[in-house]
């Protein structure tokens, strides 16, 4: 056995997501190809009955795992599972429950727990039902507020990720009604320099280009059918701009995601969730990827749901979940590398005029 090589691979901590949706499946599928295992060990914070359960349900015998009791104890070449519960559960396949926010949440909680302690290096998480986990006291919008809280970041950046698109989010899961009153100049800076910044630390590109999007039809056609774009997106694109950034906009929503503007930009700002992810799951559905940005950790999910009216079935594409372990890797060493590079910058030194001198005669 390489242990150097070992130490090298990336502990992927995976989270079961909802026992009762399509998490469990797309977990099992996108492991069941064991080249998975050449680039990071998958460290799945379930159990192994439930994990047993699934795997008979979709009919799926290749695939094999070693129980373990913490991450310290997770090997190479194979598929650990941590048993966060030993219950005999009665799953409920499809439906919402407080049993199916229960183990979600105690999956998710395990791995987080691991994480702070450096015991696996980057987090996937499987969907949850944000109706089912809010039955057990999760007091959080969503996956990504939830890590936000415990990095003591003020607001984490959603985005959306594809080999062909990346979409950021200003405001997440807030209702279309109270959109307007969330869509700040200050908002909208801070989402700027914190797409900036992980786009140049997390996806390695040295100069971002970034698309912001109106708010309102038309962008709102010069103050015509609203102004938040003069009164708020423009001078909050203007002083972004005036700090060395580049962004443009604001564009019209409607047709941007359908020009060939897309191909000209490294990213796009969208100013509430539906606007961003309709476009983004029009063309990116089912190889897209969920990631938080602006953390100090790195978290990566599928970018569908719990599916609960397909869950049993064996019929749930993993393409996203296995795109979303192989983006997590892909951060992950982005990060280490610009670290690295970082780390001991070359200084600028004064030449003394002696120098300059001798430097100069020998030239001559």
């Amino acid at each position: 056995m390489d242990r150097d090589k070992d130490k090298s691979l990336v502990r992927v901590g995976i989270t079961i997501g909802d026992i009762n949706g399509i998490g469990p499946e797309v977990v099992i599928k996108a492991l069941s190809d064991n080249r998975i295992l050449q680039d990071c060990i998958p460290i799945i914070y379930a159990s192994t009955k439930t994990l047993s359960y699934h795997k008979k349900m979709i009919k799926i015998d290749e695939f094999s795992y070693q129980s373990c009791r913490t991450a310290d104890e997770a090997i190479a070449n194979r598929v650990n599972v941590i048993n966060v519960w030993n219950d005999e559960i009665r799953f409920e396949i499809g439906q919402i429950s407080e049993t199916g926010g229960k183990y979600a949440f105690a999956s998710l909680e395990r791995a987080t727990q691991d994480l702070a302690q450096n015991k696996i290096d980057v987090l996937v998480t499987a969907p949850i039902s944000k109706e089912a986990i809010s039955k057990v006291d999760f007091k959080f919008p969503g996956h990504t507020e939830y890590l936000a809280h415990l990095s003591n970041v003020d607001e984490a950046l959603m985005m959306m990720i594809s080999d062909r698109l990346k979409v950021a989010l200003v405001s997440t899961h807030v209702p279309l009604k109270d959109v307007s009153s969330t869509i700040t100049k200050e908002s909208i800076l801070n989402k700027l320099n914190q797409l900036n910044s992980s786009l140049i630390k997390d996806f390695g590109i040295i100069k971002p280009k970034i698309a912001v999007l109106g708010l309102n039809p038309h962008a709102g056609e010069n103050g015509k059918l609203g102004s938040e774009e003069m009164e708020i997106i423009i001078p909050a694109i203007n002083a972004f701009t005036e700090k060395g950034g580049t962004a443009y906009g604001p564009f019209p929503a409607d047709g941007f995601f359908g020009s060939s503007m897309l191909n000209q930009f490294d990213v796009v700002l969208a100013m509430y969730h539906d606007q961003g992810l309709t476009g983004f799951k029009a063309l990116s559905f089912e190889d897209g990827v969920n990631y938080t940005a602006g953390l100090p950790i790195v978290r990566t999910s599928p970018d569908h749901g719990t599916a609960f009216d397909i869950a049993g079935q064996g019929i749930a594409n993993a393409q996203s979940m296995r795109n979303a372990i192989y983006w997590s890797l892909d951060i992950y060493k982005n990060r280490k590398f610009h670290k690295e590079i970082n780390a001991n910058p070359l200084q600028v030194q004064q030449v003394s005029e002696v120098k300059r001198k001798n430097y100069s005669s020998h030239r001559e």
